[in-house]
């Protein structure tokens, strides 16, 4: 059995500017694995960081970073989303928004995509996190 395998890490300024950055930074990270799940990484990658950079306070601070890491454990992609948290807002999957709105859906994407994820708070702020297995 392969140890899970740190494929890379991407460290970004929370702004949305970034968000894009992000995404092709975890595209090259990916880009040797072949996985047939990437599109799906990538979507994800970028609902994660988006919702970092408005709900964290990693986002309202001008200083403020969120973390990317990539891993691959036997052809399943684990990645890690990890920003400064937050007292006022946590993870909350929306199961109804409005079809008008043009928010509210990244954790309900990361539910329907996803192998499986998570989060949970560290010292230093919270991870978000997610898997998607090989097909």
């Amino acid at each position: 059995m392969k140890a899970l395998g740190l494929l890379g890490r991407v460290d970004v300024p929370a702004r949305v500017t970034a968000v894009q950055r992000a995404r092709r930074c975890v595209r090259e990270l990916l880009e040797g694995t072949d996985h047939p799940q990437t599109d799906d990484a990538l979507l994800l990658v970028t609902e994660l960081v988006t919702n970092a950079v408005r709900y964290s306070d990693s986002g309202r601070c001008p200083a403020g970073r969120v973390t990317i890491a990539v891993a691959d454990h036997d052809g399943t992609l684990h990645i890690d989303v990890t920003d400064a948290g937050s007292s006022e807002n946590r993870p909350t999957l929306c199961l109804e928004t409005c079809p008008d709105s043009g928010g509210g859906r990244g954790l309900w994407l990361l539910q329907q995509v996803a192998t499986t994820w998570g989060w949970y708070e560290t010292a230093t702020g919270r991870v978000v996190w997610f898997q998607l297995a090989g097909k």
